[in-house]
């Protein structure tokens, strides 16, 4: 992600937008086509002031896990001040442009929400995604900043995902090598390709 600076004004201006856009743009609409469950263990890259994060903790219940991580730290602070206001527990922030340092393939979903035009280092931080994810587990993405064609290009680029599922307003990508049925599969069939 790109280094944006943290604090003062900037930072104020950022996220009052991000409380508005969801207060707008509710996070549960997006959080219910990633069908996440309860128990599940979450990364929300990219998390800004964490409406995600919250409401992804709410979905996966006392047994699940967020990660809410972000290159900036007044947001993950931000982040894990609103978990403990609510009372939640199931909430961890992480401050990174790309590495986590969770272990490998202990995640069962990893939200990337307007965040992809924005990353220095894309592959990389795709890398990291597909390292952390389970082979049963989803990448949900959204990134109003790219047209469809884009979205696939990058985020299906070296193999390391497939699309799985176009819904309004997200893409699920499947691990490669996952079992989950391709969109791509899925349109084509539909054509009697």
């Amino acid at each position: 992600m790109a280094r944006p600076e943290e604090g003062g004004i900037a930072g104020l201006v950022e996220a009052l937008f991000f409380r508005i856009r969801d207060w707008l743009q509710p996070p549960l609409r997006r959080l219910e086509e990633t069908c996440l469950q309860p128990g599940w263990r979450v990364l929300d890259f990219g998390c800004g002031v964490g409406g995600y994060s919250i409401a992804a903790a709410r979905l996966v219940g006392e047994n699940g896990w967020v990660y809410a991580a972000d290159i900036k730290r007044s947001m993950v602070e931000q982040v894990k001040r609103r978990a403990a206001g609510r009372g939640m527990v199931n909430v961890t922030g992480i401050v990174t442009d790309c590495a986590t340092g969770l272990p490998d393939r202990s995640l069962d979903a990893v939200l990337l929400y307007d965040v992809f035009h924005d990353l220095e280092r894309p592959g990389q931080v795709l890398d990291e995604l597909r390292r952390v994810l389970r082979p049963s587990g989803i990448l949900s993405f959204s990134d109003h900043h790219l047209q469809d064609k884009q979205i696939i290009a990058g985020v299906a680029a070296g193999g390391r995902f497939r699309p799985a599922r176009r819904e309004r307003l997200t893409w699920t990508f499947a691990p490669a090598g996952a079992d989950l049925p391709s969109a791509v599969d899925h349109h084509e069939s539909e054509r009697g390709a």
